[in-house]
């Protein structure tokens, strides 16, 4: 049965005027496999078991946690809502006979007569007692909900042990100022001449209908600084209602997307009473006495830096474990990209999963290779070096009479970097171990990478990170343990395919160009706003132009780790054949 609280204005004074009892409530904050489904009951299962034994009457697990987040064009075939079905009836089954008495709230997907629903179900005791469809659908960035879902609009509130409880899910307590929340050029606040106040109407409708706290699935995927948005946007939501707040957070990787899960509690003040771990599985056992949220447990935020770098381990760890690959192979090049690259895949797997190859060439530094040798010594990995001179010098033979007359240019030097791909790629396909390429963001962005050389790969680990990013995260790598030798950090970059070759001899300064590119694609500022900032005219001019240029490029790079509020990913979305050029001026 469905139990829907459909309350009057005066209900709601009325019920708040009546003492509510104790309730020990949990946060299941779990780390799923999409499509994983008996393994993901399995999951819910076992932190249900522990949220009992701690005294939990009530387990709150994340959105859509029974087949994990997001699903995408799985959600265009019947056979999966019917399996979905069938695990949720199954586990319902079987937290009545292992756990009578406890209520569940799982997040699944819904197939209801033909319609297609984001949902919450309600378990206790081998039956379904309520069920909440998600109202606000997003649709912007990573997200695209609105291509398989349609919206609910009724409340849902459930009544355990006298305390009166709503559901809502994720989208439904930011509201449509989502887009604009999630981008920091505009301080997450609503631009002048916007028109209205935003509105999240999904918990008022919850508190019109009665609730007394509010229960809040979520799939919210990390980008940096995304914590203090969501206590911003809770407490304007705790504010509106009156009501205090759980909100439950998926964790773990999914291919490009790394959920942060750090869960937390709002009282109705908005104090924080509860703040779980990030990056980390876990189950946080919640005290409500009369309602109101105790004193829990807070852990402390993470430094920038600390967090960017838990993330990018536990899209590795997630996306190799989860795949199935048995290690990673990474190519050295004795610079910082390669060398924070192994680190990661060091501390997110185990120095004994990971295999790093130096390939020098006639142009590769003497220090260059003696750096590299240090940071596996360091590491403890399997290393080894393979001079690629002698293929090099083979393809040259080949194509001399091509070639002859012809000046050396980025022919030679793309030659080289896709001998290297192409070895990594044959010890790939031998090992079985995936590539890891170690190409940055600022890279990606002005296209600084050889399309089937250093871009070869399964999986680009510092895709999202910029070059300036990459320095600050080595040197919180050092405080760790200084395994990254010091002269990696303070020599010039460069990739080494002609003599004396450095990065500024055809960009401008990582500085000015991680600024330029973190304003025109991650804040959608226009080129003649980037140059009323200070930057020289010619920088921006080359920077935006190298930007839609090597669209092509990053069509065809792997898939990557996302840790800002926008990356060349599923939300950077510009057609390659283009003759559009914003004006400089």
């Amino acid at each position: 049965m469905t139990e829907h609280f459909n309350r009057s204005s005066s209900a709601v004074r009325n019920a708040a005027e009546t003492a509510s009892p104790s309730l020990t409530l949990a946060i299941a904050q779990l780390n799923v496999t999409l499509g994983d489904l008996a393994g993901n009951c399995q999951r819910i299962l076992d932190a249900c078991h522990q949220a009992a034994a701690g005294g939990a009457r009530l387990v709150l697990t994340p959105e859509l946690s029974l087949c994990g987040y997001p699903p995408e064009d799985l959600l265009l075939r019947s056979g999966f809502f019917r399996d979905c079905a069938q695990a949720l009836a199954q586990l319902s089954q079987q937290l009545a006979q292992q756990l009578p008495g406890l209520s569940v709230v799982v997040g699944h997907p819904l197939l209801d007569g033909g319609r297609r629903f984001n949902a919450a179900s309600v378990l206790r005791d081998g039956q379904v007692i309520a069920q909440y469809r998600k109202h606000t659908l997003p649709n912007y960035t990573v997200f695209d909900e609105q291509r398989y879902f349609e919206a609910g609009d009724a409340p849902c509130v459930f009544e355990l042990d006298g305390l009166r409880l709503g559901i809502n899910i994720c989208e439904d307590v930011w509201g449509p100022q989502g887009p604009l929340t999630a981008n920091p050029h505009h301080g997450g606040r609503q631009r002048a001449g916007d028109g209205a106040e935003w509105v999240a109407q999904a918990p008022r409708l919850a508190q019109q209908a009665g609730a007394q706290l509010l229960l809040v699935l979520n799939a919210s995927p990390y980008h940096m600084r995304k914590q203090g948005s969501r206590y911003d946007v809770m407490r304007a939501r705790v504010r509106e209602t009156g009501l205090p707040m759980v909100f439950a957070n998926l964790v773990g990787g999914q291919d490009e997307l790394v959920f942060d899960g750090a869960s937390f509690v709002l009282d109705a003040q908005g104090e924080l009473t509860e703040q779980m771990a990030a990056f980390e599985e876990g189950v946080a056992l919640v005290q409500l006495k009369d309602g109101v949220p105790q004193r829990g447990q807070v852990h402390s935020a993470l430094s920038l830096e600390a967090e960017v770098y838990q993330a990018l381990c536990l899209g590795v760890r997630d996306y190799i474990g989860k795949n199935g690959f048995p290690g990673a192979l990474i190519g050295l090049s004795g610079g910082v990209d390669s060398a924070i690259t192994l680190c990661i895949a060091c501390d997110a797997l185990g120095a004994e999963r990971v295999r790093a190859v130096m390939m020098p060439s006639q142009y590769t530094a003497e220090i260059s290779l003696e750096d590299s040798r240090a940071l596996v010594r360091n590491l403890g990995v399997r290393y080894d070096e393979w001079p690629i001179k002698p293929v090099f010098d083979g393809f040259l033979s080949t194509l001399e009479a091509e070639f002859r007359g012809l000046p050396v240019d980025a022919t030679e030097e793309n030659l080289q970097a896709r001998i290297r791909g192409t070895l990594m790629m044959a010890l790939s396909n031998k090992s079985g171990a995936i590539v890891l390429t170690t190409g940055n963001k600022s890279e990606m962005a002005v296209g600084y990478a050889t399309l089937y050389g250093d871009m070869a790969g399964g999986f680009a680990v510092i895709k999202d990170i910029a070059k300036t990013l990459v320095y600050r995260l080595c040197a919180y790598r050092n405080q760790l343990h200084a395994d990254i030798p010091e002269r990696i950090l303070t020599r010039a970059p460069s990739a080494e395919l002609r003599p004396d070759q450095t990065d500024q001899d055809s960009l401008p300064p990582y500085e000015s160009l991680d600024a330029i590119m973190a304003d025109y694609m991650e804040n959608d500022m226009s080129p003649s706003e980037i140059i009323a900032r200070g930057h020289r005219p010619e920088d921006v001019k080359r920077v935006v132009e190298l930007i839609h240029r090597n669209e092509y490029k990053r069509r065809q790079a792997p898939v990557g780790i996302r840790v800002t509020h926008r990356g060349f990913g599923k939300d950077w979305r510009y057609p390659i054949t283009s003759k559009y050029r914003e004006p400089y001026h």
